[in-house]
């Protein structure tokens, strides 16, 4: 899944460049940003009052059963199956 992420940028720049390059596109009239007034006061941040939980972390020792597992390779000189038809 890691592989296809680093993909998805590249992928998008590479689409919206094609896309771009299949259009003509002409200015025919010049933007202006709007006329703004804009007067504003301090705030004020609202305050909290949190009470953390106590939290004791410690360790212990734990044994594990873990099962025994053998693995039996093929050998190189047996056939690969055969695939049906």
């Amino acid at each position: 899944m890691i592989f296809y992420r680093k993909w998805i940028a590249p992928a998008a720049i590479l689409t919206a460049a094609l896309g771009l390059a299949a259009c003509d596109v002409e200015q025919t009239e010049e933007g202006s940003m709007p006329d703004v007034d804009v007067s504003a006061e301090g705030g004020n941040m609202p305050e909290y009052d949190v009470d953390a939980a106590d939290v004791d972390v410690g360790t212990r020792e734990k044994t594990v059963t873990v099962p025994d597992v053998d693995v039996t390779m093929p050998d190189d000189q047996e056939e690969p199956p055969q695939q049906q038809q």
